[in-house]
């Protein structure tokens, strides 16, 4: 399988695209014309350029207006592509890209497009180049790669073939398996992007809103299985045209490229296995059974007051590791562990973010076959030395630089905590109710959310829901949750824009991406309010408006709202399903806790009442930051 991205798809100058594709594993490039013509080099030396990254030069494109036009601007159009022939001679690639005509001037005719497609080819032929013929889903007479395939078919030449781009397909909403009748070696070329389903104009949802595969809402993996099945062989590329990522990372945006198409066709693969993708074998996308630990990186003097926070939702004392200043701290199903040792990687996430959500540790069913296809998407792995006595524990860097360990129950790290903590006599705790990790909040900038959507879709086994814009009062935060259908691992992703909301004030003074809440399970979310009232936990205080709207709103009874009020506790109902919340106050500059309890099959996270505890939080951070007088 051999991949390819268009110039136009990252930021920067040509050099700098370059050196990033080539960083990320691509093979080639399309050659979007914009980014030649705005380089200060001949042809020869751009084509020297990419050869001398271990790239080859796909595609020039794009060819525009030329078939169907009536005269003088027909022999105008194959002047025009005279020029660009001499171009691609000097670059060094044999194929260009003509799209099918927009002008006002175009005339239709399946017959009079083959014959103009059927001269260029026979130019093309003579130079040693080949034309590839793509419909444009806003064509002015051909905007279905059907009556694409159509005019090659009639044109019938060698040197002229077909360009599908799964954009143009799915966006008019024809079949992709209609390409299943395509002869593979008429396709020449096949260009991939995603998109979020929005309802707009064909063009400007083009050219503004594409994403890699994987991130939007269009079925580009039905796309591709049609048509590998065509035992098309050549390249598979990626054309992205979108304002997000003309702004953003070129190597972290064509990383995520090539994360995309390598997932893409394993799930091709997967989907129909007697297509053969010519990809190395790779672990299935991987099923995730929990959260096994969260680890905090901390200092001596802050670890005293997470420890008290966690004491007040009744985590006990329940380990002390065999070699470092590390301890575990349990109630229920749910492992904390805070670290403050003043070496290794969590001393370092301590001295950039200060106490923070260092690692995640998560249960699978097999660590190290997490690991193997992890890396084959990409993702950066992560050791550390260990010591006598410790694990060996597969892991690899996550969001925001912060790791990911993964542990099994077949392999000796199902002994984790026997083998690497000493048991710490346990005290009385008081039971809460809790049960287990009920989701992860991971706030980050917000151009990085597409990058950490496609890494969570691509390694685990979970479905991404649909994003919605949680409302602070300050602006708004874009939201989108990762999950598996049993609810064994949530997250939810949080990205923002502006320091002043709620989220972007955690980043800044976090300095970075982070996890910024953890939300504990409840069995009883009523017990636990009331163990929490008496062990002293501090509850963030919800205004009592709130509480007189949700009583209006949902028909409850006086005696239930006064049970909600009393305990800060904020509803929610889909159907017959209830949801229960409540938060601590916040620890530091806007990390917290949640405890939750779901009932009746109830599968969401409580949007509806975000903007109401975000607006309680910031008053909560304002009356922290008042000088006393």
């Amino acid at each position: 399988m051999k991949t390819s991205i268009a110039t136009v798809s990252i930021s920067g100058d040509l050099r700098e695209k370059l050196a990033a594709i080539a960083a990320a594993g691509f093979d080639g490039i399309e050659i979007f014309e914009n980014d030649f013509l705005a380089f200060d080099g001949g042809p020869r030396e751009v084509g020297r350029m990419v050869r001398d990254h271990g790239l080859e030069i796909a595609l020039f494109q794009p060819f525009r207006d030329f078939e169907g036009l009536p005269e003088p601007e027909r022999g105008r159009a194959f002047d025009r592509a005279e020029r660009k022939f001499d171009v691609m001679e000097e670059l060094g690639t044999d194929l260009v890209l003509v799209c099918s005509n927009v002008s006002p001037a175009a005339l239709g005719g399946i017959d009079r497009a083959a014959a103009d497609l059927r001269d260029l080819g026979e130019r093309a032929r003579k130079r040693g180049l080949r034309i590839g013929y793509e419909a444009l889903a806003w064509g002015r007479h051909v905007n279905d790669h059907r009556d694409a395939w159509e005019i090659v078919r009639r044109a019938d030449h060698a040197n002229v073939g077909l360009i599908v781009d799964s954009f143009h397909t799915i966006a008019r909403k024809v079949d992709p398996q209609t390409i299943r009748s395509v002869p593979g070696d008429k396709i020449f070329f096949v260009q991939l992007a995603d998109a979020p389903m929005i309802d707009m104009d064909l063009l400007y949802w083009s050219r503004h809103f594409r994403t890699m595969p994987g991130q939007g809402d269009l079925d580009v993996t039905g796309f591709a299985a049609a048509v590998a099945a065509t035992g098309y062989d050549g390249m598979w590329s990626l054309e992205i045209f979108n304002d997000q990522f003309r702004g953003g990372s070129p190597g972290t945006i064509a990383a995520d490229g090539h994360r995309s198409l390598i997932a893409l066709m394993d799930a091709v693969r997967r989907g129909e296995p007697q297509i053969k993708t010519e990809l190395a074998p790779m672990p299935a996308p991987i099923a995730v059974e929990g959260v096994e630990f969260i680890e905090f990186a901390a200092n001596e003097t802050e670890a005293e007051d997470l420890k008290a926070l966690l004491a007040s939702m009744g985590f006990a004392h329940a380990g002390r590791h065999i070699a470092k200043h590390v301890d575990l701290y349990r109630n229920g199903g749910v492992n904390i562990v805070i670290n403050t040792e003043r070496e290794g990687f969590a001393h370092s996430a301590y001295l950039m973010h200060g106490t923070c959500v260092c690692d995640i540790g998560l249960k699978v069913e097999d660590a190290q076959a997490t690991v193997e296809r992890a890396r084959a998407l990409g993702a950066e792995p992560f050791e550390q030395p260990v010591g006598p006595g410790e694990l060996k524990i597969p892991a690899i860097r996550g969001v925001g630089g912060g790791l990911m360990h993964f542990v099994d129950g077949k392999s000796e790290l199902a002994k984790v905590w026997e083998t690497e903590f000493t048991p710490v006599a346990l005290r009385d705790s008081p039971d809460m109710g809790i049960t287990h990790i009920d989701h992860i909040g991971q706030t980050m900038n917000y151009e990085e959310l597409l990058t950490w959507l496609l890494f969570y879709t691509t390694l685990f086994d979970t479905h991404k829901t649909p994003m919605l814009d949680v409302v602070d009062p300050a602006g708004l935060v874009r939201s989108q949750v990762i999950e598996n259908e049993k609810g064994s691992i949530r997250f939810t992703l949080n990205g923002a824009d502006q320091r002043s909301t709620l989220a972007g004030h955690f980043i800044s003074e976090s300095f970075g991406s982070s996890v910024q809440h953890i939300a504990f399970a409840s069995s009883d979310i009523f017990k636990t309010a009331a163990a929490l009232r008496a062990t002293g936990f501090a509850f963030l205080e919800i205004s009592p408006n709130y509480f007189a709207d949700l009583q209006a709103r949902f028909g409850l009874e006086d005696e239930f709202v006064g049970q909600l009020r009393a305990s800060n506790i904020l509803y929610d109902r889909d159907g017959q399903g209830e949801y229960f919340q409540l938060y601590s106050s916040l620890y530091g500059d806007g990390f917290f806790f949640e405890i939750v309890e779901r009932r009746n099959g109830y599968d969401g996270y409580g949007a509806p009442n975000a903007q109401f505890r975000i607006a309680a939080q910031k008053r909560s951070l304002r009356d922290k930051h008042i000088p006393a007088r």
